[in-house]
């Protein structure tokens, strides 16, 4: 299960707790602090007040308890009443008729412990004692206001439904808001607007609808690259076009004009239909590379014996141009995959090497192993190329200032990333120190070879 699941749930508990907490609170507040009526003293003094006179009257009588209160009054100004069944005090105070009739009520009630007292005497008499704050005595503070009636039922109810209420709002809220950005960013997205990012609009969440923002985002990105790559490959693809097919378009014209040149502007047709065969060759390979394709079946292959094999053909056409090969391998170097893409990447760096080289130097190829990857290196001895031509070497029809009056189509180098990506592997280029361009191909080496 997954985050959102936990927030979700810990958040429908807490909601369910706090709602139970209140509700309790409630029901204890008003089981346990219902408070005396406001023209009656509450509270612990007054409690131990009356006990204290309950118990001066039963042991001593009515002259006990009078001395005791003239005492207390005199060292404590609070307003102790004992009152007969006529409504008259031991002292012969006026009685607040207000705080008599709610002393009757708590003792009539059966709720002595709230702030009266009835004692019955051995004689029959009966005394109704309870407290007041004595009015403008030294110390007296102002009545207690008026308690808050008892909660209803329907008080708890809706004091549930609004914690319940809130909650779902804030839930909802937390929930909608990421999805109301991943539907802008889709809708963005849809209307051709590739740059648009959502990662930015999750804040901090570390859940699973932030890891959707974060995969949006990585499609976006792919998309982007993807419709970028096929605009670029379209539009280098009719540019170079455009030339073998006005060469092409000449030398009709030329056949036409005048026939005795005919053979020689059938072999200038066949020359750039050739041509621009191998061109659209290449293309249609890069573009299977790019879209993913080339799904065939992968086997074991030894790059070292591989790159022999291609070395051995390259020796052969390097020296008919005054130039060199030197192949190196130590030991095999296993590695599985596509043996047809693995040759043609392969063949394309070298067949480059070779035709970048100076004339009368030697390109080096070498295949080595460590424990965990198989390298290829092949660098040549040409002018090499500059700093910022490095970071655009690997682009389709891309060619250096170097390149220039060389023939191909800036594809080779192109089609041997897309064929090492697909098998996993990574291939750079850099240049050697004096001249010249190194490119070394990793691919992982396969497993149990090392």
């Amino acid at each position: 299960m997954g985050r959102l699941f936990w927030k979700i749930f810990i958040g429908f508990w807490l909601a369910l707790v706090t709602a139970a907490a209140i509700t309790g609170t409630a029901v204890w507040l008003q089981h346990h602090m219902q408070a005396a009526p406001p023209d009656l003293a509450a509270g612990q003094p007054s409690r131990i007040a009356t006990d204290m006179a309950a118990a001066t009257l039963r042991h001593g009588g009515v002259e006990a308890l009078r001395a005791w209160m003239n005492d207390v009054e005199f060292r404590r100004p609070v307003a102790l009443f004992a009152v007969d069944d006529q409504g008259r005090d031991i002292l012969g105070r006026e009685v607040p008729p207000t705080a008599l009739a709610s002393a009757r009520e708590l003792v009539e009630s059966g709720d002595e412990g709230r702030g009266a007292r009835r004692v019955s005497l051995p004689s029959g008499e009966n005394y109704l004692l309870f407290v007041t704050r004595a009015p403008g005595a030294p110390g007296a503070r102002p009545m207690r206001p008026a308690p808050r009636p008892p909660i209803a039922p329907w008080e708890l109810i809706v004091i549930g439904i609004a914690t319940s209420l809130a909650f779902s709002v804030l839930l909802a809220w937390y929930l909608a808001r990421p999805i109301r950005s991943l539907r802008w960013a889709f809708d963005a997205v849809a209307e051709g607007r590739l740059d648009t990012r959502v990662s930015s609009r999750m804040g901090r969440r570390r859940d699973e609808i932030a890891d959707l923002g974060r995969d949006f985002d990585r499609m976006a990105s792919q998309l982007q690259k993807l419709v970028s790559a096929q605009r670029r490959l379209l539009h280098d693809v009719s540019h170079e076009l455009r030339s073998p097919l006005a060469r092409l378009q000449a030398a009709i014209g030329l056949a036409r004009q005048d026939p005795a040149k005919l053979e020689t502007s059938l072999e200038r047709i066949e020359r750039e239909a050739t041509r621009v065969d191998q061109m659209v060759g290449e293309v249609l390979a890069l573009a299977r590379l790019e879209s993913g394709t080339t799904s065939r079946t992968r086997e074991r292959v030894d790059l070292s014996y591989l790159a022999a094999n291609i070395a051995e053909d390259a020796r052969f056409e390097a020296e008919a141009a005054g130039r060199k090969l030197n192949f190196t391998a130590q030991g095999d170097a296993p590695v599985i995959g596509d043996p047809d893409l693995l040759h043609r990447a392969v063949e394309n760096v070298v067949r480059n090497a070779v035709k970048f080289t100076r004339e009368g130097t030697c390109v080096d190829v070498t295949v080595a192993s460590t424990k965990s990857s198989a390298l290829l290196t092949v660098a040549d001895h040409g002018p090499g190329i500059t700093s910022a031509e490095l970071a655009k070497v690997f682009d389709p029809f891309y060619r250096g200032a170097a390149a220039s009056g060389t023939p191909g189509f800036g594809l080779g180098l192109a089609i041997a990333q897309r064929a090492i990506d697909t098998h996993g592997g990574k291939i750079r280029a850099a240049n050697v120190p004096g001249g010249g361009l190194q490119v070394e191909i990793e691919l992982p080496l396969a497993h149990g070879a090392a």
